[in-house]
């Protein structure tokens, strides 16, 4: 029989030390998971950023062959201010995208969403579907080589520094490149050592505009061009104009060479030097500096690394004999890595990161809490803290969004881009899960560095994200109760206008608005009555049979596939989230255990697994935590490099990585109130798991 551990409560200040070990070699655990290269696999490319600028390279240690890895993990040069627009001649008006609804709150509700009749309201959905665009920057690649002209290769990514070792044969002439990229600006920096003196290329492509591609559509010269816009012996500054976008790549070298634009939308250096070196800053203004040598940015690199891994959360798993701990282990700290570079940037990641463009670039304000939660408990919190500001920025949008439909506050939209500006869509605009993320992190934000600096920024910000979740619930009469309807839920096969109650939904809002009231009383406010009445009156999980309901509306869950595929959302009702009094643990544990044993894992994504892991943890699972965690599964795959592998389309998918290490950090520092150590891996001695620096979850 299985004995629930969720106990709620506050965490003593002398727990950590009970439930970390000491003494973890961290610079050996890093190295010891550094990928590897030796041959041209287009699946392993690697990767160097810092948050808000990603540069990914092939294995020349530059992006010499973009075209061949663009069916694989592209070889991209992202930014978080990289975008463009195509050309608006009809005059669309997001206005146009709008479409009325009545869910039953008793007023009109004007949804931003996609039109399937022919017409100028498609068009204009079409349009802003598709822009902005994010933008890649430039392939910065050796002129003239192929794959077919490299041999003996051997690269390293090393972890610790975030440099890039690569070493190869050009026609048998040896080259080793090392690459890095600033920690502080968006610029990449190369040392050579290359007898043969080959070219280094800058190549600019216009944008595709494609759903998910490499965004590179080398066909249209014509339409964009790169000019010089000032030269001296050892630096260039190009303009690069896309429609009426424009940036610009300031490159400087240190030894002889010459430079020259080889195309339209080429320059190409010519080195006279066996040994030379070069950086690439990409800046929207001409203002950048061309005092930084390569040699400053490697060693920049080597010291904000080592400070990242020093000082942040770690787990070592080289004491278990389970002969899964091993790849475990590579998961982890590869995923460290990858969010680090990727996703901790002043605005959202988007699902692929600064690799490539999925939902063309932008990002998914649900897969925030998946992409960043796991920063604050690994204390890497300033990292998360670089992103949430930028929901201020979007608080009038979200205003907007809520009064069109006809509710307080400010409803957070989906799918959306630096501006804010909400992408129609048929389903994302109907979600509401991402509605209380902002809450969710602002409050681990809190829980590792409580200040009332913190509760000054972001205490407006959860004021106005509980307003709507006030107005959003409807008081039921009859069952003298609070539901939630009109929703498409983060299981994404249920519809809008037949769904109530989804299960995680309400206990999210459960969460969020007690969570909110923590606030308020924090900031020496009274607690919010109406928040209060809502939570107490809140309707309990529907269930069937001792199993929970994907929502009350479908009683049909076990026998029909559309809710036995995609995410099992109900498990994030205790896992993702802690215990409440919306939910009987027996029944969980029967829900849980059909999931585990009947749930159609070949229709899931990547962070379904750390999701069945979190739920297992709490419920006093731990064989089926790392069971669940460890899935042989497509969606559960994880390349040489790192990236979580989803299908042809996703070969990135951060939320994956993102939701591996929340697991994680729960299945090893738990959460509030609970006091065993590792309560996510056995007990039969092949789990020796040591771990320092994370924090709990609540």
């Amino acid at each position: 029989m299985k004995t629930p551990i969720v106990i709620l409560g506050v965490v003593a200040a002398a727990l950590m030390p009970a439930c970390a070990s000491k003494g973890i070699d961290r610079h050996a655990l890093v190295e010891r998971n550094n990928p590897h290269v030796t041959s041209v696999d287009t699946m392993a490319s690697l990767t160097v950023g810092n948050g808000e600028f990603a540069f990914t390279v092939d294995v020349t240690g530059l992006q010499s062959f973009p075209e061949v890895y663009t069916k694989g993990v592209p070889l991209g040069t992202q930014s978080q201010w990289g975008w463009h627009s195509f050309a608006n001649p009809e005059g669309y008006q997001h206005s146009e995208t709008l479409k009325s609804y009545d869910f039953g709150h008793g007023h009109e509700e004007l949804y931003s969403t996609q039109f399937k009749e022919a017409g100028r309201q498609k068009d204009a959905s079409n349009w802003f579907r598709v822009n902005p665009h994010r933008l890649h920057l430039g392939a910065i690649g050796f002129a003239g080589v192929t794959p077919a002209s490299i041999s003996d290769i051997d690269q390293t990514l090393d972890m610790w520094t975030g440099k890039i070792s690569s070493s190869f044969k050009l026609d048998s002439t040896p080259v080793s490149v090392t690459t890095a990229c600033d920690p502080a600006r968006d610029m990449i920096a190369a040392e050579i050592n290359n007898p043969s003196h080959t070219p280094v290329a800058v190549r600019l492509p216009y944008p595709t505009g494609a759903h998910a591609d490499d965004a590179c559509d080398w066909t249209k010269d014509d339409l964009h061009l790169t000019e010089i816009v000032s030269s001296t012996p050892n630096s260039t500054v190009l303009r690069h104009s896309l429609d009426s976008t424009t940036y610009y790549i300031t490159l400087t070298w240190e030894g002889n060479a010459s430079s020259e634009m080889t195309g339209r939308n080429e320059w190409t250096l010519t080195p006279a030097d066996d040994k030379w070196s070069f950086t690439a800053e990409f800046t929207q203004e001409a203002n950048a500096s061309t005092d930084v040598t390569a040699a400053t940015v490697l060693k920049d690199s080597e010291a904000y690394w080592e400070n990242f891994w020093t000082t942040g959360g770690v787990v070592d798993f080289s004491h278990c004999t389970d002969p899964r701990a091993s790849e475990l282990e590579r998961r982890v700290v590869l995923s460290q890595y990858l969010l680090a570079t990727q996703c901790a940037g002043s605005t959202p990641p988007q699902e692929t990161g600064l690799t490539y463009n999925s939902w063309f670039g932008k990002f998914h304000l649900e897969m925030i809490w998946w992409h960043q939660a796991q920063f604050a408990l690994y204390g890497h919190e300033n990292l998360l803290a670089r992103t949430l500001p930028w929901y201020e920025t979007a608080m009038p949008i979200a205003r907007e969004i809520a009064e069109r439909q006809g509710f307080d506050g400010v409803r957070w939209m989906k799918m959306t881009d630096p501006s804010g500006i909400e992408a129609p869509s048929s389903v994302g605009s109907f979600l509401i899960w991402q509605q209380p993320h902002l809450i969710y992190l602002a409050e681990l934000l809190y829980r590792a560095n409580p200040d009332s600096t913190v509760l000054a920024k972001y205490g407006p910000m959860i004021e106005e994200t509980a307003k709507f979740m006030e107005s959003f619930a409807s008081y039921d009469p009859e069952g003298k109760r609070y539901v939630l309807k009109g929703v498409i839920p983060a299981q994404e096969t249920l519809r809008a206008a037949e769904t109530v109650n989804p299960p995680f939904e309400l206990s999210y809002w459960y969460f969020g608005l007690n969570t909110a009231n923590k606030w308020r009383e924090r900031q020496g406010l009274p607690r919010n009555e109406k928040w209060d009445e809502i939570t107490g009156s809140l309707s309990h999980l529907a269930s069937k049979d001792s199993l929970y309901l994907a929502a009350e509306t479908a009683p049909q869950t076990y026998e029909d596939i559309r809710f036995t595929s995609d995410h099992m959302a109900v498990l994030g009702a205790l896992g993702i989230l802690p215990d409440s009094p919306l939910q009987e643990h027996d029944i969980m544990n029967s829900t849980f255990d059909w999931i585990y044993d009947n749930w159609n894992w070949n229709k899931t994504w990547g962070w379904d697994y750390p999701t069945t892991a979190m739920c297992a943890t709490r419920l006093g699972e731990p064989e089926k935590a790392v069971n669940a965690i460890l899935m042989d599964k497509r969606t559960n795959t994880y390349l040489p490099n790192g990236h979580n592998y989803q299908d042809n389309r996703l070969r990135c998918y951060l939320p994956g990585n993102g939701g591996l290490l929340t697991a994680i950090a729960l299945m090893t520092a738990g959460w509030d109130g609970c006091t065993e150590k590792n309560p996510g891996f056995p007990k039969d001695g092949t789990w020796d798991v040591r771990w320092e620096g994370i924090k709990p979850l609540p």
